[in-house]
């Protein structure tokens, strides 16, 4: 082009800005295609995946986005447009440097994301089993719904900033920093929180979860801006390599935090693995990882504050256009009927994905065990993810996720049906074979039922708006996974039967508590630690887990039949201009 003439004084609506791109699933040149992460572990959140290169896929998006940036300029002529960028299918080596530069602040930020959020949506819930009640580890699961419920405020993180800092790290820096001194803080006593949280003298459950919700909400509102950010650090031509750098990033993150830092952790594994001699402490402990990391997120902070220059970036929208646009979706009444698909969907898994694990561990499986069975569960989950991509372009969406659905029902059977079968002499290879190998079969449903919907939501988003159409049903399908998991720990306390027993034979010099002499309920956590220390014995006459893992299946069995697969397929059925949000997007 020219010489600088003239610059755009405002960009078009819908430019491809953080709040605007928000996605379960990636599509690039026009195929649906997903990614997942290390996400089932049953304590996890399904993260949806978000495509940054959805907006740039037609030609007013790649220039909406093309305008945006501090550099564009018209020439003279302002009859002329300016040409629409292509999207580039060389590989990442063959990308200009500043771009591979991009690339890796962007893998580097999304990492730092996947730090807390393994250890809030994986690690910590399994180390407090031996602390908690399953009611309790319920409260603690409503740390995650920041991460399940950004798209409510991220058109203020999108339309509110500092022109002298930049649009993105305005926000970017602020919350960094906030989130290391967090993990500081928790980092210098969360070993003693851990072990009093719940007890007479120690703080409450409500206290401790509080300080994971605020972690997990930084990292949430960080997600938003880096998103965001990610459309302008790339050129428009390479703009879709956001989307791998967010797999990678997230995904090794939350790797690190869940399957590394749980076997490291485990004494067990330690012992059996790293030392000659067994001690009583993992190799890393919850507060020096935290601690660890929490120097790192400041460090990381200072280093772009001083070393990455923001291009400017010109924006009119404002918050109220994103909110009202938001609401013009959920009027659409196939939206509605989406919506209610994917609140209730979710209900006929949750006992599996979010207790299995945990009553594992509460007979003995031992989080060695668990951190290996995770670790050999990770590469089956991305293989299947890929293929997954491929079927979903062979079968229709929703009828794979159908597939998906009934697979997933039978994987909460085959768990409940593993857990009744614990060996009573303990963990044998046998036993830890079919527990991989049902974990395994847990996660391939499981990913089967997310590329499918990513497929789905992909095919039925209306271009113009895509990214607030993606966002909210990502958010939506992303809630009907968290909000149901508190009330069904909840009923796995309260349909628990167990009554502890005197123990004649108990060694009064072994004692850690008060001498049991009479019978009393031990069904939660704090009062079979108590017959315990007491020398008492714990019988358990009902598991709450089978009778609300079937409840659960039960309920799955019948919405599925009677509502959600014939509604489901009715969906798929209809035409792009029913998901339309009015008249002047049906030509898209």
């Amino acid at each position: 082009m020219g010489t600088k003439s003239r610059r755009a004084k405002s960009p078009p609506k819908f430019n491809g800005s953080g709040s605007l791109g928000r996605a379960s699933g990636k599509k690039v040149n026009g195929e649906a295609t997903s990614t997942t992460t290390a996400a089932d572990m049953n304590t996890t959140v399904e993260l949806q995946r978000r495509n940054v290169a959805h907006e740039t896929s037609t030609s007013e998006g790649a220039v909406a986005h093309l305008m945006t940036r501090d550099s564009f300029t018209l020439d003279d002529d302002p009859a002329v447009p300016p040409k629409s960028p292509s999207l580039n299918n060389h590989g990442f080596f063959d990308l200009p440097k500043q771009d591979q530069r991009n690339f890796g602040l962007l893998v580097l930020l999304y990492f730092l994301q996947g730090i807390p959020l393994g250890l809030a949506t994986g690690s910590v819930p399994f180390l407090l089993k031996n602390h908690l009640s399953y009611s309790e580890i319920g409260v603690f699961s409503l740390a995650s719904y920041p991460y399940s419920l950004k798209l409510f405020w991220s058109p203020i993180v999108d339309a509110v900033w500092s022109p002298k800092l930049g649009r993105r790290k305005s926000w970017i820096l602020p919350i960094q920093l906030l989130s290391g001194i967090g993990m500081l803080l928790l980092g210098s006593h969360a070993e003693e929180m851990m072990q009093t949280t719940g007890k007479p003298d120690g703080p409450s459950v409500w206290a401790f979860t509080g300080w994971w919700f605020f972690l997990v909400l930084m990292c949430a509102t960080q997600d938003i801006a880096v998103d965001g950010w990610a459309l302008t650090l790339l050129t428009p031509g390479n703009v879709s390599y956001a989307s791998t750098a967010q797999t990678v990033g997230l995904t090794a993150g939350q790797f690190l935090s869940y399957t590394v830092f749980l076997a490291f952790n485990s004494k067990d594994f330690a012992n059996r693995w790293f030392r000659s001699e067994p001690l009583d402490t993992g190799l890393i402990s919850l507060s020096g990882y935290l601690t660890f990391w929490g120097w790192s997120y400041i460090a990381v902070t200072l280093g772009l504050f001083l070393f990455k220059r923001e291009e400017r970036t010109h924006n009119e929208d404002g918050i109220w256009d994103v909110y009202k646009i938001m609401w013009g979706v959920l009027k659409l009444r196939n939206i509605q009927s989406i919506i209610l698909v994917h609140l209730i969907a979710k209900v006929g898994f949750q006992a599996n994905d979010g207790v299995t694990s945990l009553k594992l561990l509460d007979k003995g499986f031992g989080t060695d065990n668990m951190a290996l069975t995770v670790l050999i569960d990770f590469p089956f989950e991305i293989g299947v993810g890929y293929y997954a991509g491929k079927w979903s372009q062979q079968f229709t969406p929703m009828r794979l996720w159908c597939w998906g659905f009934m697979g997933r029902l039978l994987a909460a059977v085959l768990a409940q049906l593993t857990v009744a079968a614990f060996p009573a002499e303990g963990v044998t290879t046998g036993y830890l074979l079919v527990v991989i190998a049902q974990h395994v079969f847990s996660t391939f449903t499981n990913t089967i039922m997310f590329v499918a919907v990513a497929a789905f939501h992909a095919r039925i988003a209306d271009p113009v708006i895509g990214g607030t159409y993606m966002t909210l049903l990502a958010t939506v399908c992303n809630l009907g996974g968290t909000f149901p998991r508190y009330f069904v720990l909840r009923m796995v306390d309260a349909f628990t039967s167990a009554t502890c027993f005197p123990n004649p034979a108990a060694d009064l010099a072994k004692l850690k508590g008060p001498l049991v002499t009479e019978p009393f309920s031990c069904s939660v956590q704090s009062e079979k630690e108590r017959c315990v220390a007491g020398g008492g014995i714990c019988e358990m006459q009902r598991d709450g887990y089978h009778f609300v893992n079937i409840l659960c299946v039960v309920f799955g069995i019948i919405t599925f039949i009677m509502f959600i697969r014939p509604k489901v397929l009715q969906l798929q059925a209809l035409p792009l201009r029913a998901w339309r949000l009015s008249s002047a997007t049906s030509r898209y």
